[in-house]
C-alpha cells in the first residue's frame, strides 16, 4: 500500500466521535483482505482478527491474543440550534470532544443531516462586535454554520443533534511531513493497517486483534467494550503525542521522524513496554520515551482495567498542532 494514499483515504473520511459509521465502513473495506474475521460491534468499533498459528483449544489453552487499539473517531461539532435571519437558515453548534474554539473560524465543514450539506463556519467581523466582546476570544455564541440555504430548507434537512465534520484535505509538506485534520488518530489507524499488511508475509503464533475504537475523544467507549469482550492477553494503545516545535519544547514533546514514543506511566505495564523497546532494538528501530506521573487520556486507561486486568502499553506518534485542522506528522 502507498502510505500517503492510504492515510489520505482514512483521514478524509468523516467520523466525528459518536458518529463513526462512515469511517468504520471505509476501514473495514481496507482490512477485510488482511484479516480472517471482521465486524462492527454494537457500539460502533471496528474489529479485525488475524489468526495465529497456535492450535486453538477451548478453555485456558485457547490461542493467546494481542489487541492493537487505535481510535478512529475525530473531533467534530453537533448542531445545537437552527436560526433564521432574513429568511436564511444558520446553525449554532457545540463541540464533540476537546475542540479549541479558536481553531473553528473560517473552516469548511460538512453538516450530516438528512443529506450532507457543505457549509462554512462564519463569525461577526471583529469591528462589528459589541463593546463587551471587543478584545475577547470568540466563542460559540458568535459562531454560526452557513450553508447558503433558506431557513425552511435548512429546517427540513438538519435537526438538532446532527453531527458536523471538518472538511480539510491531507496535504504533503517537505521532508516526508503531511498535514490535515484528524491525524489524531487516523495516523495510528494507518499504522495498524500497515501492521496487518506486514503480517501477510509473516508467521505469528498469537491472534492479532486490530481495533479501530469509537468515541475515544469523548469517553473511551470503544476501548472499554472491546477489551472486555475479547479479553486479550496483552493490549497496546496506539495514539498520538505532542510533537516538538516552536513554543513546544519541554520534556512532554517529541521529535517528528525520530521513531515512535513508548510510554512509562501508571496505566502502562512495565513488562509490555520493555518488550516493545527490546523488539524495536532488535530490528534497529529508534524509539523515544515518555514518562508520565499519572494515567493518560488514551484507550489504555480503560483497557488495563477490563475484567481481571490486562497488561497494557501505549505507543504514540509525535504530532504537531494537536486538535487543530492542520495537525502534522512524519510519514
Amino acid at each position: 500500500m502507498d502510505t500517503f494514499e492510504l492515510l489520505k483515504t482514512i483521514n478524509e473520511t468523516p467520523g466525528p466521535s459518536g458518529f463513526e459509521h462512515d469511517i468504520a465502513t471505509v476501514i473495514r473495506e481496507i482490512w477485510e483482505p488482511l484479516v480472517n474475521e471482521s465486524q462492527i460491534d454494537r457500539v460502533g468499533s471496528l474489529i479485525g482478527i488475524k489468526h495465529g498459528r497456535e492450535p486453538h483449544q477451548k478453555g485456558d489453552q485457547a490461542r493467546r491474543r494481542i489487541l492493537l487499539a487505535a481510535h478512529m473517531d475525530e473531533l467534530g461539532l453537533m448542531v445545537s440550534n437552527v436560526l433564521e435571519h432574513n429568511g436564511w437558515g444558520y446553525l449554532r453548534v457545540t463541540n464533540l470532544g476537546g475542540v479549541d474554539v479558536r481553531q473553528l473560524y473560517n473552516q469548511r465543514v460538512v453538516v450530516h443531516g438528512r443529506k450532507n450539506l457543505p457549509g462554512l463556519l462564519g463569525a461577526i467581523p471583529g469591528w462589528m462586535l459589541p463593546d463587551k466582546k471587543q478584545g475577547h476570544a470568540y466563542d460559540y455564541e458568535t459562531l454560526v454554520v452557513d450553508t447558503g440555504l433558506p431557513y425552511e430548507m435548512v429546517k427540513k434537512t438538519v435537526s438538532v443533534g446532527d453531527a458536523v465534520s471538518f472538511q480539510q484535505s491531507l496535504r504533503k509538506l517537505q521532508n516526508g511531513r503531511v498535514a490535515g485534520k484528524a491525524l489524531d488518530n487516523r495516523a495510528s489507524v494507518t499504522a495498524v493497517t500497515i501492521c496487518l499488511e506486514h503480517l501477510q508475509t509473516r508467521q505469528h503464533e498469537w491472534d492479532v486483534i486490530a481495533v479501530a475504537t469509537c468515541q475515544e475523544e469523548t469517553r473511551l467507549l470503544g476501548a472499554a467494550t472491546t477489551a472486555h469482550t475479547y479479553q486479550p492477553d496483552i493490549a497496546i494503545a496506539i495514539d498520538v503525542t505532542f510533537g516538538n516545535g516552536p513554543g513546544a519544547t519541554d520534556y512532554r514533546t517529541f521529535k517528528l521522524g525520530d521513531g515512535p514514543v513508548v510510554s512509562t506511566a501508571p496505566d502502562v505495564h512495565p513488562g509490555v513496554s520493555a518488550a516493545i523497546k527490546k523488539a524495536a532494538k532488535e530490528i534497529e528501530m529508534s524509539t523515544q520515551h515518555e514518562y508520565a506521573p499519572r494515567g493518560g487520556g488514551t484507550d489504555a486507561y480503560y483497557m488495563q482495567i477490563a475484567r481481571a486486568g490486562i497488561p497494557t502499553a501505549v505507543v504514540s506518534i509525535p504530532l504537531r498542532y494537536m486538535h487543530t485542522m492542520v495537525e502534522s506528522v512524519s510519514l
